[in-house]
Parts: structure tokens; sequence; C-alpha cells
């Protein structure tokens, strides 16, 4: 029985609670997570790592441990009540681990719940864009001068566009030919593309950029609000690797600024929404931008049109490998997907000048 595992799982951690029921949290596709409901509040969110997605789950898992524990040494001054909303707090086991690795070979760790708090899966308004984007720059300030090269990778070259473009030249080859013929259009944007989604990579590996912390998965469901709307945590860490802060800022701005659902067939509707960008950046920028180098700073609006195209690339790749990778609810689902996020990217394109003003 589920319940009686988990109580079981809850009672390897050093939690000084006792069980009561729990919840299943449907938020996340990967991992499985459940709200842990104790007799005395706090409560705790148990999780248990796909060890199947992630190779590598003790390095997953410690790393953002100890990424929690830097920024509680940061916000030290703060009463405890108050610093355990503003970051993660991890649960030992009863034998002082961070994980508990289970007969069958599961890893599971343990966050405390944080109270009163709420997400959002879209952006409706500028101050809910405006409050991502200062937690989000206030995580990249307060990890800032954590040494990166000590964090595992824990999806190797996830946002490297060289692979990402081999990839897709790869299933070039194995493409049927109707699916070859229906992309074509789509197949010469991406070539024409190849030289300018590169830069980005270009200046990180020659060291202009730097490589620092960064959370790979910038969606605004991944920050807590509270109640009224004021931004309180980043949470779902389990991305935390090195990186550079155009990965961060980019995939929030592609998730942000969409005015459609990511699938939105109707392409009229799929628009680049420069208020939403506009609060977003003024809000990362409140704490980050002193920590921002001149390029950094230079290159953030490519940073969004970047990741906007490799998140269409991947799409694209997937349809014409036959959807391999991606979940689909249709047999044109992912070439849907990739059309959307290449109609962003002409959207973004029409109004760069514009983008390139707000700093």
């Amino acid at each position: 029985m589920l319940e009686q595992k988990l109580e079981y799982i809850f009672n390897k951690f050093d939690h000084e609670s006792e069980f009561d029921s729990y919840q299943e949290l449907a938020s996340g596709h990967i991992n499985d997570t459940y709200l842990i409901k104790t007799k005395e509040k706090p409560f705790f969110v148990l999780q248990r790592i796909n060890h199947g997605v992630f190779k590598d789950v003790p390095g997953l898992i410690e790393n953002k441990v100890a990424i929690s524990r830097h920024i509680e040494e940061k916000l030290k001054d703060l009463p405890e009540k108050k610093r355990k909303r503003r970051v993660l707090t991890f649960a030992k086991t009863n034998t002082g681990e961070s994980y508990y690795k289970d007969e069958e070979g599961n890893y599971w760790n343990i966050m405390y719940f944080i109270d009163d708090s709420v997400t959002f899966e879209i952006v409706r308004d500028q101050k809910i864009a405006y409050e991502g984007g200062r937690l989000m720059g206030k995580f990249l300030t307060l990890t800032n001068d954590f040494n990166a090269s000590k964090l595992t990778e824990v999806i190797p070259k996830f946002h490297d566009m060289s692979f990402r473009y081999a990839q897709f030249e790869d299933a070039l080859k194995v493409a049927s030919k109707e699916r070859l013929n229906n992309a074509k259009e789509q197949i010469k944007l991406v070539e024409n593309l190849k030289k300018e989604m590169h830069i980005i990579q270009r200046l990180k590996e020659s060291g202009a950029i730097k490589t620092r912390v960064t959370h790979n998965d910038t969606k605004i469901s991944n920050i807590l609000f509270s109640s009224k709307n004021k931004g309180l945590c980043v949470i779902d860490t389990d991305t935390v690797m090195p990186g550079i802060v155009h990965y961060d800022f980019g995939d929030a701005i592609r998730t942000i600024c969409n005015t459609a659902a990511e699938d939105e067939t109707n392409l009229d509707l799929v628009e680049f929404n420069v208020d939403f960008y506009k609060a977003y950046t003024k809000g990362f920028l409140k704490k980050m931008k002193p920590f921002l180098s001149p390029i950094e700073l230079e290159y953030l609006p490519l940073g969004a049109k970047t990741m906007i195209f490799i998140m269409g690339l991947r799409f694209l790749t997937d349809y014409l490998n036959g959807d391999i990778y991606y979940k689909t609810k249709y047999p044109e689902h992912n070439f849907d997907r990739a059309k959307n996020q290449f109609k962003l990217i002409e959207s973004f394109s029409e109004k760069v000048s514009t983008l390139k003003k707000i700093k």
C-alpha cells in the first residue's frame, strides 16, 4: 500500500514529526512528489527522483542541498521562520545522509513545506512577471559567489547548441519523406539561423561570458508566491548546475512572453509580449544588474531568442525522429509545437529593437 510505503520512507528522515496522511503533488512530469501531512506542522514534501532520467541522482541531490545551504547562509540574519520561507530547507536521514535509497534502488529526499504559498502556471499580468524576474534574479545573485565547478552536471549538454544541431542533423537522415516535406520551411529556418544561434555558446566557450550556478528550469510555476502575489522562493532545483545567465533569463522569457499555449495551432494567436518582457527584465535586473558584465547584459535579448529557438529545434528534431522523446497527443503534435516556437521567434525578431532598449 502506497501510504504505508510513504510513511516508512518518511520515517527514515530526521524530522521529529508524526506521519498523518499524504497528498500527491502532480505539478512535475518527471519525479514523484508527495505532500506529507503530519500531526502538527510543519508539513513536508517527499520526493522520489527519477533515476531513469537523471543518471547521477546522488549528485543531483547534493547539488540542491549545497545551493540551499549557501543561500541559507546568505539569509542568516533573517528570523528562522522567515528564512525558511525564502529558501528550500532539506531534512537529512536518521543516519545523516541527504537522501534515502530504498530496496528497489529509488532515491528519496525531503523538504520542509512552505505554507501559505501559491504558484502560477501562466503569467496573467505584469506584476507576476516582475516578481518572477525579481526572485530569479535574486536566486542568481545569492549564488553568484558559489563555485559552479563543484556542481554535478545533471543533464550533460542540456543547452549546448552544437549538440542540439547534431541531433537535428541526425534526425534529417532518418526522417520519413512525408515529414521532411512537411517541415521543409522549418528546416530551412533552422539552417538559416545556425550561425546566429551559436553566438552565445561561442562566447561561453571563449570565457567571455561567466559560467555560474544556473537553475535551468525557470518557468513561472517554479516560483512560490505569497497570498499577496509577492515572490517568496525559487523551487524545483533538481536541474541546478553550471551554466550561463542567458539560459535562465532566456527560458523564463520563452515561457512567460508567449501570448498563446506552447502547442497552440492558430499561429495568429502567437505573439511575443513586450510588456511582460519589460516587467520580467526590470525585476530580474533589480538586484542582478551589478553582477553582470557589459557583454552579459548586451546579450540578454539574444539569450531569449536562443532559448526559444533551442526549444523549437528540439520539438522539430523529435518530430523528424518519429516522436520518440516528448509525449504527444496526436501525430503532428511536436510539429505544431515547433511551428509555435518559430512563430514566437518571428514575433520576437520584429520587436527586437525595442527589447534591446530595455535594460
